[in-house]
């Protein structure tokens, strides 16, 4: 499976319904830990109860940027991931609306978690977390 947009969130994206900006009124944007031996993407997935229940406590992204259609916060940390299966994707989602609406889904990666904290570096180029 390859990085991907939920449907629904694209949708919102276009019915303005989703602020992924920095300033007062930004949308509350998080990420969800995932196993892919857990959870199958579906473009058809649209909001956060969708999803297995979190292995640890999800991130809220600070230090949002927008540029040129894309979108790019601070790294995010997952503090004391619980030792177990590899975590091979993971799940953005906006938590400001009653809908908790599936904005993104990336993959390509693995890591094992030992009990310590697990850092999710974004890519330090275009485009970024994810292009709109």
């Amino acid at each position: 499976m390859a990085s991907a947009h939920y449907n629904q969130g694209l949708e919102d994206y276009t019915k303005k319904l989703i602020d992924l900006g920095t300033g007062t009124g930004g949308d509350v944007i998080k990420v969800r830990l995932l196993r892919t031996s857990a959870y199958t993407f579906s473009a058809a997935h649209t909001v956060v109860g969708d999803l297995p229940s979190a292995i640890v406590t999800d991130v809220t992204l600070a230090g949002k940027v927008l540029s040129a259609g894309t979108f790019d916060a601070n790294d995010a940390v997952f503090v004391a991931v619980p030792a177990g299966a590899a975590i091979d994707a993971l799940a953005i989602w906006d938590d400001t609306h009653a809908s908790d609406r599936l904005l993104a889904y990336i993959d390509g990666f693995s890591v094992t978690p030992n009990g310590g904290d697990i850092t999710v570096v974004w890519q330090g180029t275009t485009p970024w977390i994810y292009k709109i």
